[in-house]
């Protein structure tokens, strides 16, 4: 009799423990149910966040979401990632994107295969709270700022910076990590993990419960998966690209320990072009197996002869009024014999006026020595041969957004 009562009783405390234990885990609100809330999509049924779906705010919020990130994936998101399956392959794990700011969206339609993204930018990593213990009011606020923070992406394919700045530098929804939330989600992945992470000079990474040093990097770690069920990884750090910035940090030294990868630049501010970037610009050059770039990117005098072969698309129209004294002459020429493509990129935002590069790297064994400029005839066989076309007349000039600072992105 007392040992069937001992039974019982054991059998009373595991239900009780497991009620409590489920009862915790739907009082808990998970960073994938706020990076679905963010995104105008509903979490979980069993997320605290699902009562704040009920309030007209979130409900228009989620409508206006919707339309936008709906004709976004029509007019480009789509486009550029069959642009990405005719044209790239067998891709490196990592991929590089410096002066991304949060843009894990365009990160993830041009290289889907990657399994590493490492994202780079001033803006600091953020946090998002849990939105049920915020006054309601706030949240409201706080939508509407991701909204409008993701007004130029949305229409153009690049953040303003002001506009980061101004929406997204207080209060407790803020930095980098509510907009990779919304990308990531809208972009079909699901969150599993996300945690801060901190560099040393050594590009050692720290979680931030290890203490780093008050002058480490700063950044995000999130595993998510898509709809394989792979788990991937996304790094966001906050940190200066330009040469005294990264002599002193540790965040190139990370990066090539997950090299050699696949890099991406665009909307980039033309700050590559500038001497004071020298150093990350030659990390991208020795650590990437493909780049992708509008004109904004790397020279293409930088390239080195006999390293690349080169595959444009598009059609060059020189940089915007923003940026005088970058037109690049051997840009130009290049596009000569560009392949046409059907989306609009950078900061020439329109598709008939965006241009595009592709620049694959050659063998180093010597086995390859065509000068990278030269017919694509004599190239190693590339996974798109563009063919030659005639150049079109230069098209009208596309309205310029007017940022109030010299550059859009990083200032």
């Amino acid at each position: 009799m007392f040992r069937t009562l001992k039974i019982a009783a054991a059998a009373a405390v595991l239900v009780l423990a497991t009620a409590l234990g489920a009862a915790r885990a739907a009082d808990t609100v998970t960073a994938d149910d706020t990076a679905r809330f963010l995104a105008g999509m509903m979490p979980s049924a069993d997320s605290p966040l699902m009562a704040l779906t009920k309030d007209p705010v979130w409900q228009r919020h989620a409508k206006f979401f919707d339309s936008a990130f709906g004709q976004l994936d029509q007019r480009q998101i789509s486009r550029v990632r069959a642009w990405s399956d005719a044209n790239l392959s067998a891709p490196k794990p990592a991929m590089f994107y410096m002066f991304s700011g949060p843009d894990f969206l365009y990160a993830d339609a041009f290289y889907p295969k990657a399994t590493t993204y490492i994202l780079s930018a001033l803006e600091p990593p953020g946090s998002v709270p849990d939105l049920t213990k915020v006054p309601r009011g706030a949240v409201g606020a706080a939508l509407a700022n991701v909204e409008h923070s993701l007004g130029s992406i949305l229409s153009f394919s690049f953040f303003i910076t002001k506009k980061m700045k101004v929406d997204l530098h207080e209060g407790q929804v803020n930095g980098a990590m509510p907009l990779l939330y919304v990308f990531l989600a809208r972009s079909g992945k699901t969150i599993k993990n996300v945690s801060t992470v901190a560099l040393d000079g050594k590009g050692t990474a720290y979680f931030a419960n290890d203490n780093p040093s008050a002058n480490a990097t700063r950044g995000l770690r999130i595993v998510f998966a898509g709809s394989d069920g792979i788990e991937k990884t996304l790094y966001y750090f906050s940190t200066d690209l330009s040469n005294s910035g990264v002599r002193t940090s540790g965040f190139l030294k990370f990066c090539a320990t997950l090299g050699p990868g696949n890099s991406l630049i665009k909307s980039a501010s033309y700050l590559l072009h500038a001497g004071n970037f020298t150093t990350v610009r030659d990390f991208i050059l020795a650590n990437s197996s493909t780049i992708i770039q509008d004109d904004s990117g790397i020279p293409l005098g930088d390239y080195g002869p006999k390293k690349w072969r080169f595959f444009p698309f598009g059609y060059y129209a020189g940089p915007i009024d923003k940026f005088p004294g970058r037109y690049q002459q051997a840009y130009a020429e290049l596009f000569r014999r560009a392949q046409p493509m059907d989306f609009g990129i950078g900061y020439r935002w329109r598709s008939h006026e965006s241009n595009l590069l592709l620049s694959v790297r050659l063998p180093d064994d010597g086995s390859a020595t065509a000068d990278a400029t030269s017919s694509t005839e004599t190239a190693p066989p590339p996974p798109h041969r563009p063919r030659p076309r005639k150049p079109r007349p230069a098209p009208p000039p596309s309205p310029q957004p007017a940022p109030s600072h010299g550059f859009l992105w990083f200032q």
